[in-house]
């Protein structure tokens, strides 16, 4: 958060920014932080270059600040969020009439060489959760967050999020709420309803605090379950399982991804389930299943080795 007794040209319209950021935009707490960081950093650099006041926020200065980065080698997706919370700045700028023309249109944006996704085997998923000793209450959590992570696809805020009365047992569905508060129900599997009907049963009763609220997973003293310790479950009980490639809740969603387009799910399905604003992101996935299958080829082909 910004503070009145920031320095420099900038540091007003940013607080003005910010209370519009929280109020109206709904984006989510890591973005929000994300975007904040940017534009602070933007603020220390038009100190810097003596910019006299907001309505001196030109083209020229935002090229220069970008490219200071590039030039300390910052990654291009650091490059294209600063870009994107710099033309969301300067949008706001120009609709409260501080600046006459919008600089932020004329940025470009760094392309991004997106990697592909490094996925679970079917073989795999099924080992982990084969091999989760579900003793105790803590035991018994662990293994109901896994089968959510990988039965919904969601994300590690998302399942942190989750409240007793999301899930609907009866219709194997449960409600999400996503990036900028988007709803969305997502369809679960029998055995990840299970689980969590499991820990509802005999681990959440033992866990649970007056602090506990309706949060459907908790953490070991009670409140609800934070998207840090979901992180170290996941990692904790891989790396137990053995012959399983090391992966986060992320690499839990993708994996649930790349496994229902294998099984014939269509594109559309799985950019609905994961929360997807653009198709463009769910078809990364399609990308993963062909390179998948090109490997089969040349493992299992006779003449597969000399395939490209």
């Amino acid at each position: 958060m910004t503070t009145d007794d920031e320095p420099g040209p900038l540091y007003r319209e940013l607080r003005e920014f910010e209370r519009h950021l929280r109020s109206e935009r709904g984006l989510s707490p890591h973005t929000l932080r994300a975007y904040l960081g940017d534009l602070r950093d933007l603020a220390r650099h038009a100190d810097t270059v003596g910019l006299g006041g907001p309505d001196e926020l030109g083209v020229a200065v935002l090229r220069a600040w970008l490219a200071r980065q590039h030039a300390d080698g910052m990654s291009r997706a650091t490059l294209a969020r600063r870009t994107a919370a710099v033309r969301a700045f300067t949008r706001f700028l120009h609709r409260k009439g501080v600046l006459a023309e919008d600089p932020g249109v004329l940025l470009g944006t760094p392309r991004l060489n997106r990697d592909l996704p490094s996925v679970l085997s079917q073989d795999q998923a099924a080992h982990l959760l084969d091999t989760v000793e579900a003793e105790g209450p803590q035991g018994s959590r662990d293994l109901a967050v896994l089968e959510v992570f990988y039965a919904t696809g969601v994300r590690v805020s998302e399942l942190c999020g989750m409240d007793i009365g999301d899930l609907d047992t009866g219709r194997r569905t449960v409600r999400v709420i996503g990036k900028g508060d988007k709803e969305r129900t997502v369809p679960i599997a029998e055995t990840a309803v299970q689980a969590v009907e499991e820990w509802l049963r005999a681990g959440r009763p033992v866990l649970a605090t007056e602090q506990s609220g309706n949060a459907l997973f908790l953490g070991a003293r009670g409140g609800r379950l934070h998207a840090s310790i979901a992180r170290r479950i996941v990692h904790a009980r891989i790396a137990a399982a053995g012959d399983v490639p090391d992966l986060g809740p992320h690499g839990l969603r993708h994996s649930a991804a790349t496994h229902l387009l294998e099984g014939g799910a269509d594109l559309r399905s799985v950019q609905e389930i994961l929360g997807h604003s653009s198709l463009r992101t769910t078809q990364l996935y399609t990308q993963v299943s062909v390179e998948r299958l090109k490997k089969v080829h040349r493992q299992a082909h006779p003449r597969g080795a000399a395939d490209s």
